[in-house]
């Protein structure tokens, strides 16, 4: 393995629930107020499959890092595997990254395995790797913005 990932801070810590709107009241008591919205997401890249889902997200940007609440609408996706496997909580965490193929075919030599992937657009994408299993084997997201 390689020294360093260099991937940067962490900024985001995300929570996978069955039901977002009865989860909310215990996540706003721990972290503050969020907004919620609805996030459909066609011609996702899931386990190597061509897919589409919609997710419910709640996101927090109250302190230094954003806290994320996932409930799956449509679609086998991460989440509902999380769900089924381990019940809920916490799902991943997120590194901003540049240039996220590469990154990804980076962290994939290192044992790394690529889980769920979505271009949006040039410069805009995110990607879900499940770490080697001498790390637990979690999640990871990396997120590619423009700018």
């Amino acid at each position: 393995m390689s020294d360093s990932l260099d991937l940067g801070p962490i900024d985001q810590i995300s929570y996978v629930v069955a039901d977002l709107d009865a989860a909310l009241p215990r996540y706003e008591a721990l972290f503050g107020p969020f907004r919620v919205s609805e996030a459909p997401l066609p011609d996702c890249t899931i386990r190597g499959q061509q897919a589409d889902c919609r997710l419910k997200l709640a996101i927090n940007r109250v302190g230094p890092v954003e806290i994320e609440l996932i409930e799956v609408l449509e679609g086998e996706t991460p989440h509902s595997e999380h769900l089924r496997e381990h019940g809920e909580g916490l799902h991943h965490v997120r590194f901003r990254v540049r240039a996220i193929e590469a990154r990804i075919h980076a962290l994939e030599r290192e044992g790394y395995a690529c889980l769920f992937f979505k271009r949006f657009g040039p410069g805009a994408a995110f990607a879900y790797l499940e770490t080697p299993p001498e790390i637990g084997g979690s999640l990871i997201e990396l997120l590619e913005l423009p700018g």
